[in-house]
């Protein structure tokens, strides 16, 4: 076949799409052609703002721009209980700017029936002790009472976490502080809980609910994260340290359990920084990992942070050496271990002759301190 012939077939066979397109579109039945229209129109215009929504909740007190922030999309709804949300909270104890306030940050809370609310409360009192409890909780965090419109689910993942032995208080904690456990579907938790009961059981352990219910309570935020990453994160430790199964054990019912839901990455740079700077100040792999296991905080405190709090107390003439028998003193923030420096330098105070002992311990009980070594010099 010539070129010429092969050009003008690719001509005629896009001349003819072409020509049926149009065909297409000129006999298409009326119609479909006004649905077309008028599908690419509503695509164009977003759909307005409830008025009379917009009224409502301006009388109430809400802070609509907040509103249009957040969850612009709740001002279009059509069906709304703004005046049944306010009556039903003002009946709890909500004072009338408590409720504009969660309105405001969680406009969401407006689609929820009088029947849900009523129903999600009852099954808060399960845990809370008072209603009063419960306001302050929804004041302060309006999402953990209204992100989940499951009230059966909330009530199964209760009786679930019951089950483990977990109690009012620790369920209150959660609750509280880690409210996607409960928007979780019991399916999700069931499979940490399983990793985490197959843990215990590879690693000799006896009791694998118990060791469920301690890892959860020392780090409420463990049944929100994957499972592949606190699998991650526990072969890293035994790795990293050459832990004996017993050690690892211990150690994840321990302070281990509050790094096993940070990042991996995370985890492994700041051993990585720890490390690194240990060794520059003389330390044995032995001194790091002992430091680490006994100090846990150590990998989720950034590592400028670490090493800033380090040399801080190191300008200050305290030993490193100190530092590992006593890593507590790393919990404050470097600006109240530098006046706390500052104030036991005027005292006089001798870090190689007394210890740091008084680094560690509370405002209170720093302070008595410090007025006892004003009124009687150290020797």
């Amino acid at each position: 076949m010539t070129l010429s012939r092969i050009i003008g077939l690719l001509c005629y066979t896009t001349g003819k799409s072409l020509l049926n397109l149009c065909a297409a579109r000129q006999f298409q039945p009326a119609y479909l052609r006004l649905y077309n229209v008028q599908s690419q129109k509503a695509r164009k215009s977003p759909v307005k703002e409830n008025d009379s929504l917009l009224e409502n909740l301006v009388k109430l007190g809400v802070d609509i721009k907040m509103v249009r922030r957040r969850q612009p999309g709740v001002l279009r709804k059509l069906i709304t209980n703004e005046h049944g949300l306010a009556r039903f909270l003002q009946g709890k104890g909500a004072a009338k700017e408590t409720v504009a306030s969660i309105i405001s940050r969680y406009p969401r809370a407006i689609t929820r029936s009088h029947d849900h609310l009523e129903e999600r409360w009852r099954l808060w009192r399960n845990i809370f002790q008072a209603d009063s409890e419960i306001v302050k909780i929804v004041e302060r965090s309006p999402e953990s009472f209204f992100r989940s419109s499951d009230n059966d689910n909330l009530e199964k993942n209760i009786a679930f976490l019951s089950s483990l032995g977990l109690t009012s208080k620790e369920l209150h904690r959660l609750l509280t502080t880690a409210p996607r456990t409960f928007a979780n579907s019991v399916e999700l938790n069931r499979q940490m809980v399983e990793l985490l009961q197959d843990v215990c059981f590879s690693l000799g352990g006896k009791q694998p609910d118990h060791f469920v219910k301690q890892i959860i309570s020392r780090n409420v935020y463990i049944l929100i994260r994957s499972t592949k990453r606190v699998r991650t994160n526990i072969e890293f430790l035994q790795k990293a340290f050459n832990l004996t199964d017993e050690e690892l054990l211990n150690l994840l019912q321990g302070h281990g359990a509050e790094i096993l839901d940070l990042s991996n990455e995370y985890v492994k740079r700041n051993f990585k920084s720890a490390e690194q700077k240990l060794q520059s100040l003389g330390c044995s792999q032995k001194d790091v990992k002992n430091f680490i296991l006994f100090y846990p905080p150590s990998l989720y405190a950034s590592p400028e942070t670490l090493k800033n709090k380090i040399d801080c107390l190191l300008d200050a003439n305290v030993d490193i050496r100190q530092i590992l028998e006593k890593p507590r003193v790393l919990d404050f923030s470097i600006d109240t271990v530098r006046s706390r420096l500052k104030e036991l330098d005027k005292a006089g105070y001798d870090f190689k002759k007394n210890g740091i002992a008084i680094l560690d311990s509370s405002r209170k009980r720093f302070e008595a301190k410090l007025e006892r070594l004003s009124v009687v010099p150290e020797e």
